[in-house]
């Protein structure tokens, strides 16, 4: 996943910036009245992170070990069009990517002595995917397939002239973290945590690979994914090129829509690299909120989230974030044509509104 302020620096330069390198069980909750769009997400104990037969499992994943999640409602689709709509409609809200970005604090997150990019750069804008991408030197350097697009936003996902007529039923893309949260206050939802979002991605499994189970041979019926060769040919097995409508493949056990695929899905976890290797695993972990601070290998110098389910991009030969276990890591201000989010809430959230 690209990070906004790095790809500007790099478009502005032309230049790669390198950086330094079942005895404990959950709380009993007791369900309520599921909230319109949202599934119940029973309490558990699963095994997070890396699976033993999972040969695409990155050294961020590992060690597996057990969490314990309580229960919780989150919604059975990505947030769409229509909802991102109504609540801009009732707050007139202006996300990061429609907003001019401020050089006072994008310096901040870059080496210091970073010449100030010209103001024509420093325009309200977003990541768009290159879909004319014909060949790529080296599969390390993103940004031959990502461009930094002027007048990109949520209500123009292609570009200033494209637009959403007609794809209310979308998720919403192009809004960062900062966006993904004030969605959430409007609505008394917050986004889950790295530990709830796989367990709403197990469903009813307790240790799968993906999220229907074990058997990759069925990845192209299941999810929205590249297919072909990445970044060059996209052969849409699946049925769609690029991001597809939500609902458009079958649920998992428990009813959640795209929990794999089409757009990454925000989490309120911080990104570590190492931070399962510094758990306690001769237990199981309750409630787990996360690393306590970030870091990430490739982008030291700032603050990064988690993401996880991969998106319409994900293919084997790349990242293949198709896999519950897959996570990422992306910055506060990033937002893309293939980042997205869904909320959660608790009894305890509902019955205080």
């Amino acid at each position: 996943m690209v990070k906004k302020s790095i790809f500007l620096i790099i478009i502005i330069f032309s230049v790669s910036i390198y950086f330094t390198n079942c005895k404990n069980k959950p709380t009993k909750v007791t369900k309520s009245k599921t909230p319109k769009g949202m599934v119940w997400v029973e309490g558990k104990v699963f095994l997070q992170g890396a699976k033993e037969a999972d040969t695409y499992a990155m050294p961020r994943e590992k060690p597996a070990h057990k969490v314990a999640v309580d229960g919780f409602f989150i919604d059975i689709t990505e947030v769409t069009n229509k909802q991102f709509k109504e609540f801009v409609n009732a707050t007139n809200y202006i996300t990061v990517a429609e907003r001019k970005t401020d050089w006072e604090e994008l310096k901040k997150q870059v080496p210091a002595g970073t010449p100030k990019p010209h103001d024509s750069i420093l325009q309200p804008g977003s990541l768009l995917f290159n879909k004319n991408v014909n060949a790529v030197a080296n599969m390390h350097n993103y940004t031959q397939w990502w461009t930094w697009k002027v007048g990109a936003n949520w209500k123009h996902p292609e570009g200033p002239n494209s637009t959403i007529n007609g794809k209310e039923n979308y998720p919403v893309v192009h809004v960062a973290l900062e966006d993904a949260l004030a969605y959430c206050k409007w609505a008394n939802r917050r986004l889950p945590t790295e530990a709830e979002w796989e367990s709403a991605a197990q469903g009813t499994n307790y240790d799968a690979i993906f999220t229907w189970g074990n058997n990759a041979e069925v990845l192209n019926s299941k999810a929205n994914t590249w297919q072909g060769i990445f970044p060059v040919t996209n052969e849409s097995k699946d049925g769609f090129e690029f991001i597809s409508p939500v609902k458009s493949y079958e649920p998992n056990s428990i009813g959640l829509y795209d929990i794999t695929g089409n757009v990454w899905e925000m989490t309120s976890d911080l990104f570590h690299e190492h931070y399962y290797k510094q758990l306690d695993i001769s237990k199981t972990i309750v409630n787990p909120k996360g690393a306590a601070k970030s870091y990430s290998l490739s982008n030291p110098y700032q603050t990064e989230y988690v993401i996880k389910g991969g998106s319409f991009l994900c293919h084997a030969s790349y990242c293949a974030s198709f896999r519950i276990s897959a996570k990422m890591g992306v910055t506060k201000d990033s937002s893309s044509d293939h980042m997205g989010f869904r909320t959660v809430a608790t009894v305890e959230m509902l019955s205080s509104k």
